[in-house]
């Protein structure tokens, strides 16, 4: 079993220019490794001391290998706080068993994915959104 390795960063402004965003903008969360029922909640914890409610959250999976239905649900549920937040959640570079796992649960065309970092970005910055609230004081991205 590969372990689960899970990395923060600011939303990048613009993918054609790469410098974070106001700290407000919101955060990419790498997942990497198998997703589990051994670590799932693990996964969950991290989400939420490292999201920014009312603000976007990207999970980067392009390195996740496994994902079982315990992974799935964590992915549901994120999805639903983040919703309940105002923000919005955009998974990116789903890969082989996770990707498998998506369609075949229909979950695929629930979810907003896409294939690539940088088109997530791109998705999120041609989005007309009423203006998120301000973030919390005192809270940096990925702090």
């Amino acid at each position: 079993m590969t372990p689960l390795r899970l990395g923060c960063r600011p939303l990048p402004a613009d993918p054609a220019t790469g410098p974070a965003a106001a700290p407000e903008s919101g955060v990419v969360i790498s997942v990497a490794g198998e997703l589990d029922a051994t670590n799932a909640d693990d996964l969950e914890a991290y989400i939420g001391r490292m999201r920014q409610p009312g603000r976007p959250l990207v999970l980067d999976l392009g390195g996740l290998t496994f994902m079982d239905s315990t992974g799935l649900h964590v992915l549901l549920r994120v999805h639903r706080q983040v919703r309940q937040d105002g923000g919005s959640l955009h998974l990116a570079a789903v890969r082989d068993l996770p990707a498998r796992l998506l369609q075949i649960t229909e979950v695929w065309d629930a979810l907003d994915i896409h294939p690539s970092i940088d088109a997530a970005i791109t998705a999120l910055s041609g989005r007309s959104e009423t203006p998120a609230p301000a973030p919390r004081p005192g809270r940096p991205p990925c702090g």
